[in-house]
């Protein structure tokens, strides 16, 4: 997938990354529940980004990015969980782990400039 539009390509393609990882953990380590978490957020970042882009308001359209931020934090702490316990592996994190930091800066940078819209 290629956009101008950078918050939607980078949380696309991580959704995708999200995907595989899901995967080889149900596959490899068996662990169901915490990957079934994993997949649900991480997938949801992206999923909120197109919503927010097809919001009929700017209203909504922040709403939606603070969904995607939320849900880009709780990716985080699933990441850092499944890291620290040994299920996914070290370089596995140190990849997804920044990836989803990049998206949580670009997300609040974009609410930032909402806001300010939205108080002016």
């Amino acid at each position: 997938m290629k956009t101008n539009n950078i918050i939607q390509e980078k949380s696309f393609n991580f959704a995708i990354e999200i995907i595989k990882t899901s995967r080889e953990i149900t596959n490899t380590q068996k662990e169901f529940v915490l990957s079934r978490q994993l997949l649900r957020c991480g997938t949801s970042i992206g999923a909120n980004v197109e919503e927010a882009i097809g919001a009929q308001s700017t209203k909504d359209f922040f709403a939606k990015m603070t969904v995607a931020y939320k849900k880009a934090r709780e990716t985080l702490y699933w990441l850092r969980l499944l890291k620290e316990t040994g299920i996914i592996s070290y370089q596995i994190s140190e990849k997804l782990i920044p990836k989803a930091e990049e998206l949580c800066r670009i997300i609040a940078t974009i609410q930032k400039t909402v806001k300010t819209k939205l108080n002016n």
